[in-house]
């Protein structure tokens, strides 16, 4: 328990450190010996310093999880429509196999998914529900476009540039969980191929979690990179069959609208 010089017994939590109850405001406490008596010779960091430490550190895990736009902070399990009743039997069932696999995912991540499909099948939104169910536990999580990737590499080598070379691919090389979203038709120059090559064998040998989604096949994909997204100790790859969810979604006209030609008047 938290105390301080003064304190015979602990109050209500503190909404801030500014008004705390149990620190006065000075952000530390004197732990208690075991006679309950504070211990003058040490300090601790006060309950609600680590709460707000708590608090800037979610946000700092959200701000640099690069799911800035709203659209994918959006993406959640819980509005991923795999009953979608337009799908006959066999895909629905295969993308409800491919949400379980990448919600237990979320829960435990290890290994590698690759998620592969048309564009609007439902893969960047399951990459980006992985993300936002580990920022929500507190757990680091990078979504990273893969063109966006490599153009923010190029900058970096601007004079004007605030982060350096170094330190952004360093970042995407060995966080925790990382999520390569669109991969694929950005590794045409030999550049691109061999800094992508470096992210994905760094993380196939230091075995770190990372998801990555394509429009592309396997086959299509360079080489030394798909034989280590096809290995099955590591990779669970998933093709998904559903085609893409917006045109299904697109508005059909409504009654009433129809406006007569010339010929029909």
């Amino acid at each position: 328990m938290d105390t301080w010089s003064g304190d015979a017994e602990e109050p209500e939590k503190p909404s801030s450190s500014s008004g705390c109850p149990i620190c006065k405001g000075a952000g530390f406490v004197h732990p208690p010996l075991p006679s309950g008596k504070p211990d003058f010779s040490q300090v601790i960091a006060c309950r609600c310093t680590r709460e707000e430490s708590a608090k800037e550190h979610q946000s700092r895990l959200q701000r640099d999880s690069g799911l800035n736009l709203e659209l994918l902070r959006k993406m959640t399990f819980d509005n991923f429509d795999w009953r979608r009743v337009n799908l006959p039997p066999e895909q629905r069932e295969d993308l409800e196999a491919v949400f379980r696999e990448a919600l237990n995912f979320a829960k435990s991540p290890d290994g590698w998914i690759v998620l592969q499909g048309v564009t609007g099948c439902g893969k960047t939104h399951l990459a980006a529900a992985i993300a936002n169910y580990r920022l929500k536990l507190g757990k680091p999580a990078l979504f990273v476009m893969v063109s966006d990737f490599l153009d923010h590499l190029r900058s970096t080598f601007s004079p004007e540039s605030k982060v350096s070379y170094d330190e952004l691919f360093e970042e995407v090389k060995s966080t925790p969980l990382l999520i390569l979203d669109d991969f694929g038709e950005q590794s045409t120059t030999p550049w691109a191929q061999e800094k992508l090559y470096q992210v994905i064998n760094h993380r196939y040998n230091a075995r770190l979690a990372t998801v990555i989604t394509t429009r592309y096949s396997l086959d299509e994909i360079d080489s030394p990179i798909s034989s280590r997204l096809v290995d099955a100790e590591n990779s669970l790859v998933f093709n998904i069959t559903a085609p893409d969810y917006r045109c299904s979604r697109r508005p059909t006209p409504k009654t009433g609208t129809h406006r007569r030609t010339r010929k029909e008047r």
